[in-house]
């Protein structure tokens, strides 16, 4: 099967998880793909399948003869959709020999812009496929899952010698799950790559170091007629507390490697008030700052105010794993010359959100983030092209064929 073909069968499957379900996985409609993979795993001749009760998906492809002295890899891909945007009954756009101009999105009327994706003018000449407005695609993920299975069945069918490769489709990547019940135990690979990224050629192995920030409010609520000198209204001293972190210190001001306070939710009247924010940077050491400044304003507040005012709760979400991959830079190297042997430049810019890679990383399996070819992910705007799946699927490949020697 082509690995276009995989992915518009794969988008078929709604697979959207839910953010506000602590289970594993979140929605049950995840077992429709899992199912689904797990019998093409069978099909193709994989041993070791297996599909757990909370829903990831291992298997293993053995290593060629001659081959079995090479350590083993892993591919690592998630089956769920974002809940951003609508998942379901997703219908694709597939344009031929695309001309590299804005792109009508026939199900809502909404423009695909080149102004909005300059990328857009790279694919001209390529089979696009988009959506069609009312969804997204789903490309992310199910387009590293294509171009794994692809990847598979090419090698298996051409006989190519290859290491030992172990085959990981996990759920709940998008609500930051992903990586809670990953086993390995079960997936026994040395080093893995997720392919989880946008831009072909790309290989990622730096992301932000993450933490989530609650600032619990309590005011003192009286009568207005008589609240001088007793009111606290809690809802002013939360936009106090907004307006004492940096402007210029928001995700719509960032890029790169710049970090941020991000303010993802607020509510609250006189009485109580809560502030919900995520704090992101690429730099432990200034990471560790942004919390200390969250915890002086905190202080700062009980100052003003009294004591008790202000609560505030701090929760690590994830880490860098840079400091992981800097000791294993033969894996980054070998994914490099893989994306070279393409003709491309490996591309390695930071990743500016979190990776099932990097929870890995940290729990002893080193991993890395390979492009899959898509972009503009999380909305009806996602799109990508044949030409560069099946890029990403030779790029695999070569992997798999030169293993590192034990």
């Amino acid at each position: 099967m082509k690995v276009e073909e995989r992915l518009l069968k794969y988008v078929s499957y709604w697979t959207t998880s839910d953010e506000s379900c602590s289970d594993i996985p979140s929605s049950e409609r995840e077992f429709t793909l899992a199912k689904a993979l797990k019998q093409e795993l069978e099909t193709l001749g994989l041993t070791n399948i297996l599909l757990t009760d909370h829903c990831y998906v291992y298997a293993k492809l053995p290593a060629t003869p001659g081959m079995e002295n090479c350590k083993s890899i892993g591919f690592i891909a998630h089956m769920d959709t974002a809940p951003d945007f609508s998942g379901k009954d997703v219908r694709p756009q597939i344009i031929p020999d695309y001309d590299g101009g804005d792109i009508l999105l026939k199900g809502s009327q909404d423009v695909l812009k080149v102004s909005d994706f300059p990328s857009l003018a790279s694919l001209k000449g390529r089979t696009l496929i988009t959506t069609d407005g009312t969804t997204l695609l789903g490309a992310d993920d199910k387009a590293g899952v294509a171009e794994i299975m692809t990847a598979v069945e090419e090698l298996i069918a051409e006989g190519t010698p290859h290491g030992e490769l172990w085959i990981g489709f996990t759920p709940d990547e998008e609500v930051g799950a992903g990586a809670n019940l990953f086993d390995l135990a079960i997936f026994q690979a040395d080093y893995a790559y997720t392919v989880d990224g946008d831009y072909e050629g790309e290989v990622a192995y730096e992301n932000f170091n993450a933490a989530s920030a609650i600032f619990h409010i309590k005011g003192v609520n009286v009568h207005p007629g008589e609240a001088k000198d007793i009111m606290v209204n809690a809802a002013l001293v939360g936009c106090e507390i907004v307006s004492r972190l940096p402007e210029a210190e928001t995700p719509a001001h960032t890029s790169g490697r710049e970090g941020f306070y991000h303010l993802t939710d607020m509510s609250g009247d006189v009485a109580s008030a809560t502030l919900s924010f995520i704090i992101r940077d690429h730099d432990k050491t200034t990471f560790k700052k942004r919390l200390q400044n969250l915890r002086d304003l905190a202080q700062s507040m009980n100052q003003k105010y009294g004591p008790e005012t202000v609560t505030l709760d701090i929760e690590h979400s994830y880490e860098n794993m840079l400091s992981v991959i800097e000791d294993k830079m033969e894996i980054v190297d070998l994914a490099k010359q893989a994306i070279a042997s393409e003709g491309l430049t490996p591309l390695s810019r930071p990743i500016r959100g979190g990776t099932d890679g990097a929870r890995l990383s940290f729990m002893g399996l080193p991993c890395p983030n390979l492009g899959t070819g898509g972009y503009g992910f999380h909305g009806p705007y996602e799109h990508i092209s044949v030409e560069g799946m099946q890029t990403a699927v030779r790029i695999l490949k070569h992997i798999a064929t030169h293993p590192i020697r034990k």
